[in-house]
């Protein structure tokens, strides 16, 4: 009895080991595919891409990626998205690898150092991270300067680059035996940057790195933007926010010129919103910016209805208005314009004013056929309302025209008269009437008075 319970023991073991044996050789034959992750820095580094790169490794985490490769050809930008975008890769809890598919320049170069391996293809280049004026390209102070040499520096500590050789890109008074010589800054080709530690090797392609890596079983996830992203994207077009100005300012003339109809103030509407909002997710619209625009908005609203005339209000409204829409367009902190980038303030101003300008061209061009066209009978009556057929242009059953009274309220110039004890609705021809002064009614038409002050005898 023994000895059959030792036979079976001794024949599980057997099957457990074979089992083992089994798996290990199955798992030998067919390792566990890795995820490789691919997103693309080949634009200018602003707000936007500062946000494509946070939406892309959010995305990289969801995927349980176990590697992200950045496909690079940029030229640099804004020094401080690109910090925000080092910090991400330097925390990111997977390899974060860089492919630099022709240039890696300025902030550009920052973003690769960050990474954990860098591969060129032949010809390519790094480097050349010195931190130039937005309008002009002219060197920045040297505060911003120092800050970019200190970040560079610490980077590339981080990563076990050469600290010296990252600032040298910076600064071109930096001297380097062998590397560099005062009076240059630093910009190295791939054979260069694999001699000096910022490069691991000469690449042809994405596959190419994962080859030379003996990767073998992967699978490429690229990524791409969502459609609500590309939505935002498109409406980010500079093209498409000159149009959208364009139905703002339009809009809200037809509606002033036709009030109550509605529909030209709800595009109008429409049109805001879809200016402001994907300005504002890419953080280029700050609330101050938006805060600006609709004061604007209001103080012209304020000159047309309520102020007479058209003087400070008016001038300030529309200052206000053309200025944030500038703003919301471009990088700027208040009115600090060192990080924007060249020409991006001569393209928001050119799209604003070229938006505005072509609503003035839709106002004179349309304005006339709309108002004669049949759409326009729908909303306003256009028939005419003659004596004869009974009509009559006064509200009032009496005769006021010439009867004296005093000001009831201040008009300014609409407000409120007093005429043998009625109050009646009155408005002047443009001066102010202080309350208690002596009025004389000159017209009556519709359900309010036109009059003028008494003149004293």
């Amino acid at each position: 009895m023994l000895r059959i319970v030792r036979r079976i023991s001794l024949l599980g073991l057997s099957v457990l080991l074979a089992v083992s044996l089994l798996a290990k050789w199955k798992q030998d034959q067919n390792p566990i595919q890795k995820k490789i992750f691919v997103m693309e820095i080949k634009a200018d580094i602003d707000p936007r891409m500062n946000r494509y790169v946070d939406l892309a490794l959010a995305q990289a985490t969801a995927e349980d990626a176990d590697i992200v490769i950045i496909e690079m050809d940029t030229y640099g930008g804004a020094v401080n998205d690109a910090n925000d975008i080092r910090t991400r890769i330097l925390e990111y809890e997977k390899p974060v690898w860089v492919f630099i598919n022709n240039d890696a320049a300025s902030a550009g170069a920052l973003i690769s150092i960050a990474c954990d391996s860098i591969y060129m293809v032949p010809g390519s280049n790094i480097g050349a991270a010195t931190v130039v004026n937005g309008g002009d390209g002219s060197q920045a102070p040297d505060k911003y300067q120092s800050y970019m040499r200190s970040i560079m520096r610490s980077t590339a500590e981080q990563n076990g680059r050469d600290p010296q050789i990252a600032e040298g890109m910076v600064d071109d008074r930096i001297a380097i035996e062998g590397v560099t010589e005062a009076g240059k800054t630093i910009t190295f080709t791939s054979t260069e940057a694999i001699k000096n530690g910022f490069c691991e090797m000469e690449v042809a392609s994405l596959e190419d790195i994962l080859e030379k890596n003996k990767i073998e079983n992967y699978k490429l996830i690229r990524y791409e933007l969502s459609v609500s992203e590309q939505i935002i994207a498109f409406f980010l077009n500079p093209f498409i926010s000159g149009l959208l100005i364009l139905v703002i300012v339009g809009g809200i003339y037809f509606e002033l010129q036709t009030p109550g109809v509605g529909f030209p103030l709800a595009a109008a509407g429409v049109a805001l919103v879809l200016y402001l909002v994907p300005y504002y997710l890419s953080g280029l619209a700050a609330n101050w910016e938006i805060a600006v625009l609709f004061l604007g908005i209001i103080l012209i609203a304020l000159e047309v209805f309520v102020i007479p005339g058209f003087g400070v209000a008016g001038i300030t409204g529309i200052t206000f208005t053309v200025v944030s829409l500038i703003f919301i367009m471009i990088d700027n902190d208040f009115f600090n314009f060192d990080y924007v980038l060249s020409g991006d303030l001569a393209t928001a101003s050119t799209v604003v004013f070229a938006g505005m300008l072509g609503a003035m061209i839709l106002i004179f061009a349309l304005g006339y056929r709309f108002t004669n066209s049949k759409l326009f009978e729908k909303f306003a009556l256009t028939t005419e309302q003659k004596k004869s057929d009974g009509y009559t242009s006064s509200f009032y059953s009496i005769d006021l025209v010439g009867k004296e009274g005093t000001a009831f309220s201040i008009l300014r110039p609409s407000g409120r008269v007093e005429i043998d004890g009625e109050i009646y609705d009155a408005y002047t021809r443009g001066e102010y009437v202080e309350k208690g002064e002596k009025i004389t009614v000159i017209s009556q038409e519709g359900t309010s008075l036109k009059v003028r002050t008494t003149p004293n005898v």
